[in-house]
């Protein structure tokens, strides 16, 4: 019996760090200086009178907010107008992204329309009457005047620019986004919007708001006419109706035969993963108690809703058994499962503060930090868009930075929806850059295509890649079975996202029970992207792709290949370079290389321009001997296609170096290595700028050498670094069929 060759492990004691690169010196000025105050001089004194207008309770402590709107050829985060901003008593409170059209841009040509960063800042509204005369006293070639002849335009933020939609003329429910201060009492600007909207017949549900970053998301309820002055408040960013959340999807009837399954006798593979089924609850009667672990009901004071109950057992059995054959056999559970009901019956009533209070169960069980796996297949029925970061997503987002646990979000069932609107766009909570967004394929066999409800990307600008897996969720033809409500094992068919989400679950919980707990979370998520296949299908259709049905692909090298695990952290604004493990005497004949890393990222949910804090840059140097008269390191050679990240203005300004998954794959001679490394800097940045006091990241990468020619590549490679490289031994008894 030929051996059967595991993961090859501790990749990471392949790097160590180096010295980086001298910075290159800044590129032209599009503006002089004179040419910037000559320019922005009328926009200060428009700002300021506007400003003044404003009722004195709308600007609390006598604060305005204003907007300032980065050209186009300065948007990294080395230009932001730091100096500037602290001279004159101005603060960024928040970011995000605009289209404009410049007066003038480094690039040649004439300029053309294009994305930049606007920054929000706030201050006293003397420190507005005080720009003008700040411009005629500034040093012409100071950092100040510099940061100023950045600038592309200044004007104020205002009331109706505030207000998303007002949505229907019965919408009275609300969600208002505001900017806190970063170094004051959050209190202060708290307590005067409370005070305010009372003044404006506004009411304030300030126990279900959350804080994320330096925004403040509550809900409140007013008359159309109240929020438009609600509005004229200087710290809100953004007031929209309140979503709803997304229905229960109508479970399809197969003539009302009923069709059964056989159940495993065996307990769960492992008992060591601890897994979480965040939904609508479990029915009393259920086939799934031998499995189930704990069932909590998060408010016990609310009734269940029948139809979330059906929801919840459905999405529990995919995670337990994948799709289940009629009249078949179910296969093995990987582990036990807790389910947590955190929506109940009040979910399908028009009470929309049901949204909040569900977010706040979900956080509950984040901030529990006694799960590594987690399946959320609800959220708001609202796809994402790039200016503005919703509140699940904010949260959920914050409480997953640290790479412990892996959760699993559906994207939604609204990719028959129009796109040109973004109304088929991934929904929130999808945008998350730290969960996986899971959509939806119609078959589990190679012919598989995205099921048309399976909602479509990209993502926000980081995170542009959405979905980031797809995983079988049925569709008209082939339905996905799950256990429906009895004691005895009996069948239903569905199909939607929120049956997708729970099966790759299911295969991220399959490798955990299997290789134990030397895999981190992180690096479960980047084997699953790495292992992922996007067939000829769009990417803004199916992301990184399917994940294999098949586990043991995904966790063992065939003959011709070796896969290395790197698994480490990262401090920021150090450079770490990564070996490649190549056997004793190289590599001949064509090879493929496949690369993908994984962090996990603090955010910046008010920054939506600038929403990841950790950016890596991460470069490929093939040949130690090349390299350029002059130079300390041996030659680049191009890895990652960033046509998968962005706009082409993006990938210019930030080559997708914010983005928290990377994924390349290379077909070249062996005989082109010699020593190849990945050189990878941790970037980091805070509310746009420069970061002071950045922590660690942790960081997971996968490489796969593929090189037919070396049919014991696998062992060669273990033979080379035998004092380094270990295979990843499964701590469970083999062979068994874990389909």
């Amino acid at each position: 019996m030929s051996q059967t060759n595991f993961l090859i492990g501790r990749g990471e004691l392949l790097t160590n760090d180096i010295k980086g690169p001298k910075r290159k010196p800044s590129k032209a000025e599009v503006y002089t200086f004179q040419e910037a105050a000559r320019r922005l001089t009328p926009q200060f004194s428009e700002t300021a009178a506007a400003l003044d207008t404003l009722p004195s309770d709308a600007c609390p402590g006598d604060f305005g907010v204003a907007r300032l709107t980065m050209n186009p050829s300065y948007i990294a985060r080395s230009f932001f107008p730091v100096a500037m901003l602290r001279t004159v008593g101005l603060e960024s409170v928040g970011s995000r992204t605009v289209k404009v059209m410049p007066d003038g841009w480094t690039k040649k040509g004439a300029p053309q329309e294009c994305t930049t960063t606007e920054l929000f800042v706030a201050g006293k509204r003397q420190a507005f009457r005080n720009l003008n005369g700040w411009t005629q006293q500034v040093e012409p070639e100071s950092d100040e005047a510099l940061d100023l002849a950045h600038i592309e335009r200044f004007s104020v933020f205002a009331p109706e620019q505030r207000i998303a939609t007002y949505g229907c003329k019965k919408d009275r429910f609300f969600e208002v986004g505001i900017h806190l201060l970063p170094d004051e009492n959050r209190l202060f600007v708290q307590r005067a919007f409370a005070k305010y909207a009372k003044g404006v017949e506004v009411k304030v549900h300030s126990d279900l708001g959350f804080t994320a970053g330096n925004l403040w998301f509550v809900p409140v309820e007013g008359k159309h006419n109240n929020i438009e002055r609600l509005a004229e408040f200087v710290f809100v960013r953004v007031i929209r109706p309140m979503p709803k959340l997304r229905g229960m999807r109508p479970v399809p009837r197969a003539g009302g035969v009923s069709v059964g399954c056989s159940l495993p006798a065996e307990q769960p593979l492992s008992a060591e993963p601890k897994v979480a089924i965040l939904d609508g609850g479990l029915p009393k009667h259920h086939a799934i108690g031998p499995w189930l672990r704990s069932y909590r009901v998060l408010d016990e004071d609310a009734a269940d809703d029948p139809e979330g109950l059906e929801h919840g057992l459905a999405v529990t059995s995919a995670f337990l058994f994948g799709p289940i054959q009629p009249n078949g056999a179910a296969d093995r559970p990987f582990a036990y499962v807790d389910h947590l009901r955190v929506l109940d019956k009040d979910a399908d009533t028009e009470d929309p503060l049901e949204l909040y209070r569900t977010l706040g169960f979900v956080e509950e069980v984040l901030l529990s930090r006694q799960y590594q796996f987690i399946n959320l297949s609800l959220g708001p029925d609202l796809p994402i868009e790039d200016t503005d970061v919703h509140a699940w997503t904010s949260v959920i987002d914050d409480l997953l930075s640290d790479g412990d646990t892996l959760m699993t979000v559906a994207i939604g069932n609204n990719g028959e929806m129009d796109r040109l609107s973004g109304n088929a766009r991934v929904q929130v909570p999808s945008d998350c850059v730290n969960a996986l967004a899971v959509g939806a394929a119609n078959d589990i066999e190679a012919s598989w295509a995205r099921a048309p409800y399976s909602a479509v990307g990209p993502g926000r600008s980081p995170g542009v890649v959405k979905p980031d897996l797809m995983a079988f969720g049925g569709d008209a033809t082939k339905y996905f079975h799950v256990l429906s409500p009895s004691k005895k094992p009996v069948l239903a068919p569905q199909l939607g996202t929120s049956f997708a989400s729970p099966y790759l679950l299911r295969s991220a919980v399959g490798i955990r029970a299997i290789l134990g707990a030397e895999l981190t979370p992180l690096a479960i998520k980047a084997l699953l992207v790495h292992a992922a296949d996007p067939s000829t299908h769009d990417k803004l259709e199916v992301g990184w792709g399917k994940v294999p049905e098949d586990l043991m692909s995904i966790i063992t090298c065939p003959a011709g290949v070796a896969r290395v695990v790197y698994q480490g952290e990262l401090k920021p604004g150090k450079y770490l370079r990564a070996t490649l493990p190549l056997p004793a005497g190289g590599l001949s004949g064509n090879i493929q290389l496949t690369a993908t890393f994984c962090y996990a990222s603090p955010t910046d949910p008010q920054d939506a321009a600038a929403y990841t804090r950790a950016g890596l840059e991460t470069v490929f140097r093939p040949n130690d001997e090349k390299i350029k008269d002059g130079k300390a390191n041996a030659d680049t050679k191009g890895f990652f296609d960033m046509k998968k990240y962005a706009t082409e203005e993006e990938r210019r300004s930030d080559m997708g170096k914010w983005e928290t998954v990377l994924h390349g794959s290379k077909r070249m001679r062996g005989s082109s290595l010699n020593n190849p490394v990945f050189d990878i800097h941790y970037n980091a940045r805070e509310a746009g700028g420069r970061a002071t006091g950045a922590e660690k990241i942790r960081y997971a990468l996968i490489i796969t050498v593929e090189a037919p020619k070396h049919a014991d590549l696998y062992n060669d490679i273990l033979r080379a670094y035998a004092k380094t490289l270990v295979p990843i031994q499964p701590q469970v008894s083999l062979p068994i069929r874990i389909r």
